[in-house]
């Protein structure tokens, strides 16, 4: 273990950050496939529901169809099961809101029910790692629904619609493997190989690196899991492993890696072409094991206890505010806060800024469109299908811009009950927008995670038991190789779960000062190990042994 002593650094800074919160990145590279496939998942049952005269029901159409958004980075087996465990959380939200709404016309109860529902569902898809768009859908599904006319009689009715249309977008999301079956693993490859390309421009040490170090190893473990959540192995499979590994080994010696090459990789695995070889070496080949990051469900639900005591505070603290307000859809304001709760703190904060922006930019362009959903049936469903395709193109830049278009088509799904007061909805809109960003961050700011600074004395802990291990085995005459790869993985994972959990804690409020030096020197020692254990393994050059030792001390 590291024999550098405790050194605290100075309190986390208690400024909220303005500057790059509205600041829009990059399209998310696969921006059409949640588009395309949320509007074809939509349309068939909506216009069909059209025809029939029933547009009333196209809300809980929409609950099922709307299960379309997840999942598209999985691999296609992992992919099935996960859409299946959606639909299925889908409709016991739906449930549990429809009973509620059929047994009591109490909104205080009724908000109660809410914030209770989505506190469970900020914590099973944190914990499951469910997401995009992770919570808000399932939650905005269930408290809208809370506060629609119910009786008992019409639950089941309306739980079989969301379920058929469930089924419908499982469908539309698993259609692609047909096509190319192999499609998520090879763009996880390719983004972990572009991520590592990128570190390797910095030689390791230029501007940014340690940034581009950390974005290499997120997406180099993405790759594993996507690679290891697949069915059994195929020579496709076997291939993309290897070059994961290539990435692995330019991330631990930046200096030595070609980009170019990596990009090259990367480039080849668009389309269904063959899987371009890497040329490891045999023993290396032979060990391709990988390492599941992936802890037992329960270990992962205990570090969330202050998210879900923050969403469930904030959720019913901001419909109660509402309802005192005198605002007919209380749901609205439990909703804006329940999509407020990130990480820490500070990212709380820029959700926040960003739902507000969004959603006010997204009332006007609602009031610009009005008079032409109001054209007629046919005109408000083209409206929201539209607004559901731009919505899912435009979240990726960033929340704020998504937001431009979910308001709007939030507000058109009220209509298909009938038409409203556009000046009503717009107003109830921003009222509920600003009372739940306000109170929802107020939560957030009350409940504190003071348990933030033990994760990351618990991750040091573990990426010093990883490189120590690694290190035992590299001072070893002949280890095993299939230890050694083990080793190697475990370590990797161990630096990668440090550095995620040092920049959560370092946006988290009232707690003790961080040991960041700590954590620094623990990254660099435990590198060095990577890039010994890698040369050891034949996928580096042969360095001097002296050097190499050096590599593996702290």
């Amino acid at each position: 273990m590291s024999s550098a002593p405790p050194t605290p650094s100075a309190p986390p800074a208690r400024r909220l950050p303005l500057a790059g919160v509205l600041r829009l990145a990059k399209p998310s590279e696969i921006w059409f496939k949640p588009a395309l496939s949320v509007v074809a998942a939509i349309a068939p049952p909506a216009f069909t529901l059209l025809a029939l005269g029933r547009l009333d029901l196209v809300m809980y159409a929409m609950a099922g169809s709307l299960c379309a958004l997840y999942a598209h980075s999985r691999p296609y087996a992992a992919r099935a099961r996960v859409l299946v465990r959606v639909v299925l959380g889908m409709l016991g939200g739906l449930g549990v809101a429809l009973v509620a709404a059929s047994l009591t016309g109490s909104a205080v109860v009724l908000v109660t029910v809410g914030a209770l529902l989505a506190a469970a569902q900020k914590v099973l898809c944190d914990a499951t790692r469910v997401g995009p768009p992770g919570n808000v859908v399932l939650t905005f599904v269930s408290s809208a629904s809370l506060f629609a006319p119910q009786t008992l009689a019409q639950v089941p009715g309306h739980l079989a619609l969301a379920a058929a249309t469930g089924a419908w977008a499982w469908l539309v999301c698993m259609a692609p493997a047909l096509v190319r079956p192999h499609g998520p693993e090879r763009r996880a490859t390719a983004a972990a190989l572009k991520a590592a390309a990128g570190y390797a421009d910095t030689g390791g040490t230029g501007e940014g690196h340690d940034r581009a170090r950390a974005a290499g190893y997120t997406a180099v473990q993405a790759a594993w899991q996507s690679l290891l959540s697949t069915s059994a192995p195929s020579r496709t499979r076997r291939a993309l492993e290897r070059l994961v590994v290539r990435a692995e080994v330019a991330l631990a010696a930046p200096a030595q890696a070609e980009a170019g090459r990596l990009r090259a990789w990367a480039g080849s695995l668009r389309g269904t072409g063959p899987v371009p070889e890497t040329g490891l070496p045999h023993a290396a080949a032979d060990e391709l094991l990988g390492v599941a990051a992936a802890r037992p469900l329960w270990s992962r639900l205990g570090p969330l206890t202050p998210l879900a005591a923050r969403t469930a505070l904030g959720c019913a603290l901001a419909g109660y505010a509402s309802l005192a307000l005198g605002i007919g859809r209380p749901y609205w304001a439990l909703v804006t806060a329940a999509s407020l709760y990130q990480a820490n703190i500070a990212l709380t904060w820029s959700r926040a800024v960003q739902r507000v922006v969004g959603n006010v930019v997204g009332v006007l362009v609602f009031l610009a469109v009005v008079p032409l959903a109001h054209l007629g049936p046919a005109a408000l469903v083209l409206c929201c299908l539209a607004f559901s395709f731009g919505a899912e193109v435009l979240i990726s830049r960033n929340y704020w811009l998504g937001s431009v278009c979910v308001t709007p088509m939030a507000l058109l799904i009220t209509e298909f009950a009938g038409c409203q007061e556009a000046g009503t909805l717009m107003r109830e809109r921003v009222v509920d927008t600003v009372v739940g960003a306000l109170v929802g961050f107020a939560a957030a700011v009350a409940v504190t995670n003071r348990r933030a600074g033990d994760r990351v004395e618990r991750a040091l802990a573990a990426a010093d038991r990883a490189r120590e291990h690694t290190a035992r085995l590299l001072a070893e005459p002949d280890p095993a190789p299939t230890a050694l790869e083990f080793a190697r993985r475990g370590l990797a994972v161990a630096l990668s779960e440090l550095r995620a959990t040092a920049d959560a804690a370092a946006g988290e409020w009232w707690q003790r000062a961080l040991p960041q030096e700590r954590v620094v020197l623990a990254e660099q020692s435990g590198h060095r190990t990577l890039a010994a254990t890698a040369r050891r393994q034949g996928l580096l050059p042969e360095r001097d042994p002296a050097t190499e030792t050096e590599d593996a001390r702290p």
